[in-house]
């Protein structure tokens, strides 16, 4: 068997109506259109997936991302180019987003170009652009998993 990628994530927000306002405008602008909009869920698909944000349950409200404890650390959107990557970091400093590091070239693969920023919980959101074959070249498995400090 062989998946054929991701097809959808579903976060809880802590605060429903402030997130949902920033994945109003964070999701269209990545290409996805919205199939679902209630009182409880924000739900959009494309690019071969879905994402979701639900309200939390009742008394469950206000909490905020921790990245590092259990669970979830971070979710990366993949761009077709580095412009994308350049573009998104000019519309999410446009609206106002939580820039954690504007777009800038990494290690962890060959040509790996991302901005990372957070949702109004804190969620960690990245979008990158991997040229290529990115870790699926010869040289690529290894490189990434010394730059990750895993060894070779």
């Amino acid at each position: 068997m062989e998946i054929n990628g991701v097809a959808h994530i579903f976060i809880t927000a802590g605060d429903f109506e402030r997130a949902r306002t920033f994945y109003r405008q964070l999701l269209p602008f990545l290409g996805m259109s919205c199939v679902g909009d209630t009182e409880a869920t924000y739900y959009c698909v494309g690019g071969r997936t879905g994402f979701g944000v639900h309200a939390p349950p009742p008394g469950r409200g206000g909490g905020r991302f921790e990245q590092g404890g259990v669970g979830l650390h971070h979710i990366c959107f993949r761009a077709r180019s580095r412009q994308d990557v350049d573009e998104a970091h000019a519309f999410l400093t446009g609206i106002g987003a939580s820039i954690v590091h504007g777009p800038q070239d990494d290690q962890y693969a060959p040509g790996y170009y991302s901005i990372l920023f957070e949702d109004p919980d804190g969620v960690r959101l990245e979008i990158n652009h991997v040229p290529g074959r990115g870790l699926l070249n010869e040289d690529g498995p290894r490189a990434v998993g010394q730059a990750l400090g895993y060894g070779a």
